[in-house]
């Protein structure tokens, strides 16, 4: 009776229990199943595949030194997968496979039919706390974010977490090749996928930045962030891990949310709110309002100002260079997030579904529990969302977060020679001075007037 284990969005080979716990069982098969089709129907962006099939090919030479052999497996969609993995199985005589479990709609659909061909042992290995652990005193999901983070600390403040310990040595040449289907673009390449780098950026994160985190995070020109959520998208590193490494230079981080250093922990507890979200209402796997009372807004169908929103054409400095740090990066900043979402569901009145499905088909970290709680929330259409009437000024939110410019500058280049104080909204400027840049889509107040009216509803 052999087992092997299957690897999802969870590539890694430290500090993956469910892993750990199929080699203590005899494990020394492992299989990925490659899906580009279903993928591709999700939107996942092409960076992020290039750097999960980078990371595959390095986890698979990691393997190899232990004696675990790696088998890629072109499966082209979920409703192949059951067939190809009973295939798989008969051929090699596994029995039993061992995974962490993925929350959304698509992924539960093929592992309850794949549970009827083979015995699947599943763990909870995507978060911290198990989904359906962290509930109100009536049993119920919470709908806010600040009493579900209560419910967790009291859970998880008295626990200091630790690494479960790898039982094998390396005892092995590496060797692994991969099979002629998975190629590889290096569109990710300034993503570096070996352990040893990702650690060196872990422990830098931790030990020069963390405690500066709250006071930098915002700022675009400043690298204050932690760099690490390409890595926590594709299970590369778990949170359970990182709040373990946090604790050994902050033991009692849990204890103390007002301290500096819990704000970037505070983020790892959101990541976990939305992902309990996603299990306790399925509904957000498919593009439908949290809150069903915004079902009546009437978005906007203009395909020439969504179009302008993706090239970073709208106008107004701050949105335009975020938007196109992510077309030409693949990532884009946290604080820029809100403002781009901002601007399109409220100053372009463009439904949420649309950016959020831009968003998926260009990000490094693209997450669909995330990327869809971070939509809504902006919206004000989802759970714990910022009120209809809080709709973000580009201009202010520039002048606070990018005062000097420099961010705008090293993406927006026809503004660089703007002075800093014009730079925010450069066009009497430029009238006045000279110059070319693309006029304003809309005008803030009078785009905001209609936000507030067409939410009103």
């Amino acid at each position: 009776m052999k087992k092997a284990f299957w690897f999802r969005r969870d590539l890694r080979v430290y500090g993956n229990e469910a892993l750990i716990a199929a080699v203590e069982q005899g494990a020394r098969d492992a299989l990925f199943l490659y899906c580009e089709q279903q993928w591709q129907q999700h939107g996942v962006a092409e960076i992020q595949l290039d750097l999960l099939k980078r990371r595959v090919l390095e986890l698979g030479g990691m393997l190899s030194e232990f004696g675990i052999r790696l088998h890629i497996i072109d499966a082209k969609d979920f409703e192949q997968v059951p067939d190809t993995l009973s295939k798989f199985c008969d051929s090699h005589n596994i029995t039993s496979l061992y995974a962490n479990k993925e929350y959304e709609v698509n992924e539960l659909k093929r592992d309850a039919a794949c549970s009827e061909r083979i015995q699947l042992t599943l763990f909870d290995g995507d978060v911290i706390a198990k989904p359906g652990t962290v509930l109100t005193g009536s049993g119920d999901m919470f709908k806010v974010f600040t009493p579900f983070k209560k419910a967790w600390l009291k859970q998880h403040s008295q626990q200091h977490f630790s690494f479960v310990q790898w039982p094998l040595d390396k005892q092995h040449p590496r060797q692994f090749t991969a099979p002629d289907f998975f190629s590889i673009s290096e569109s990710s390449h300034k993503w570096p996928v070996d352990d040893e780098a990702i650690v060196a950026i872990v422990n830098r994160f931790i030990s020069d930045k963390l405690v500066e985190y709250q006071e930098y995070r915002d700022f675009p020109a400043i690298k204050g962030t932690s760099g690490l959520s390409p890595y926590l998208a594709l299970g590369i590193v778990s949170a359970k891990q990182l709040l373990a490494q946090v604790q050994l230079h902050f033991p009692e981080v849990l204890e103390n949310p007002s301290k500096a250093e819990f704000c970037w922990v505070n983020e790892i507890i959101w990541r976990e709110f939305y992902r309990h979200l996603i299990v306790a209402y399925p509904k957000l796997c498919m593009g439908v309002n949290f809150n069903e009372k915004y079902d009546a807004v009437a978005w906007r169908e203009d395909d020439s100002q969504f179009k302008a929103w993706c090239q970073g054409k709208t106008g107004y400095p701050i949105v335009d260079a975020a938007m196109r740090q992510l077309n030409k990066t693949g990532w884009m900043h946290n604080r820029l997030r809100m403002i781009v979402a901002s601007f399109l569901t409220k100053h372009l009145l463009i439904d949420w579904r649309k950016g959020e499905r831009f968003f998926m088909e260009k990000l490094i970290d693209g997450d669909l529990a995330s990327n869809n709680g971070g939509w809504q929330w902006a919206a004000s259409t989802g759970c714990d969302a910022q009120p209809y009437f809080r709709v973000f000024n580009p201009i202010t939110q520039s002048e606070k977060f990018d005062p000097d410019g420099t961010f705008i500058r090293t993406y927006v280049p026809e503004l660089k020679d703007v002075p800093a104080k014009h730079i925010h909204f450069p066009h009497d400027y430029l009238a006045a001075f000279g110059g070319e840049y693309v006029a304003p889509l809309v005008e803030h107040k009078a785009a905001r007037a209609r936000a507030l009216d067409a939410f009103k509803v």
